[in-house]
């Protein structure tokens, strides 16, 4: 091995490993002498990699912690456990652990030989990505998904609605959002001209235009605040929701975009939504209709207008 910058790369994959290294074993693994791995672990310690060196019969080279995550340089099988690892952590209900498994998945199989990233493919074909107890999610979709907004790129996929129609959708992502038992994607809707979110296991067969987005504002914090309902472009005042559903908590969770605490279980089939909102009364009456459940509204003048104009909408347009 005779360039530098490659020479240097394998020296650090093999410090990486927990254990101390001969400065002799090293020079063996790289086919150079002493004094070449001696002026290498220099430069290392120049670049900011904290290599540390111990004295007598029994010392030799380790990598210890620094201030810094240094670049991890995994061979084939480490590669490949890797990232069916992110995948099974991607469906894990820990907070925050998600998006970011997501975020490491995308990063790892961008750059990824073919070859391997069929090995990836074959392995981990039978882990489905699952949030909870919602629905599965092809993992290849949302890291799709994921590598669109990281590269700010437009997005074409076919999207089923709660009928099980598909339409074609071309869109500007600007997020993916896991929210109680689901996976979303927050996205500017080109032909409908407005902000949508998409749930991910609807999504088929995402690909990139290669156009880039357009700047623009979403009209919330993040895409997390997006999908729980509270936009900054609605502008509406704070209004109390008290309504029973007549399905178990764990099938309700996380898809009125409620705050801990909000969502309460009424027996073993059936919960409570109480509280206050900040989130537009429509989002919630959506939402709730599409729980596909019985639900009643008791107390929220606000909740039961906006469920009264969708009701006279709906009517109108099934008479034609």
């Amino acid at each position: 091995m005779t360039d530098t910058a490659a020479r240097l790369l394998r020296l650090l994959s093999l410090l990486q490993m927990p254990r101390e290294w001969p400065g002799s074993e090293l020079a063996e693994r790289l086919g150079v002498a002493d004094r070449t791995v001696r002026r290498d672990v220099d430069r290392l310690r120049e670049l900011g990699y904290p290599v540390a060196a111990t004295l007598g019969a029994s010392g030799g080279y380790r990598l210890t912690a620094g201030s810094a995550l240094p670049p991890l340089l995994l061979d084939e099988q480490e590669a490949v456990a890797v990232a069916v690892g992110l995948r099974v952590a991607a469906g894990q209900a820990v907070a925050g652990i998600e998006e970011a498994s997501v975020r490491a998945l995308t990063k790892l199989e961008q750059v990824l030989p073919a070859t391997l990233r069929r090995r990836v493919r074959v392995v981990g074909g039978a882990v489905a990505v699952r949030v909870g107890e919602g629905p599965t999610v092809d993992t290849e979709v949302l890291t799709a998904l994921a590598a669109a907004v990281s590269n700010r790129e437009r997005l074409r996929f076919g999207y089923q609605d709660a009928a099980g129609a598909v339409t074609r959708r071309h869109v500007e992502p600007v997020g993916v959002a896991a929210a109680g038992r689901r996976w979303y994607l927050v996205a500017y809707d080109l032909d409908r001209a407005a902000w949508r979110s998409y749930r991910a296991d609807r999504i088929d067969g995402p690909h990139p235009t290669g156009a880039r987005i357009v700047a623009r504002e979403l009209p919330a914090a993040d895409a997390a605040d997006y999908v729980a309902g509270r936009r900054t472009d609605w502008g509406t005042p704070e209004y109390r929701a008290e309504v029973s559903i007549d399905a178990p908590i764990g099938r309700v969770a996380g898809r009125l975009g409620a705050e801990p605490g909000t969502l309460v279980p009424d027996g073993d089939t059936a919960c409570r939504l109480v509280g206050t909102r900040d989130d537009d009364p429509e989002w919630l009456a959506v939402q709730l209709l599409s729980l596909g459940v019985r639900f009643r509204v008791h107390d929220s003048p606000e909740l039961t207008a906006r469920l009264r104009q969708l009701a006279a909408r709906l009517a109108e347009a099934v008479d034609g």
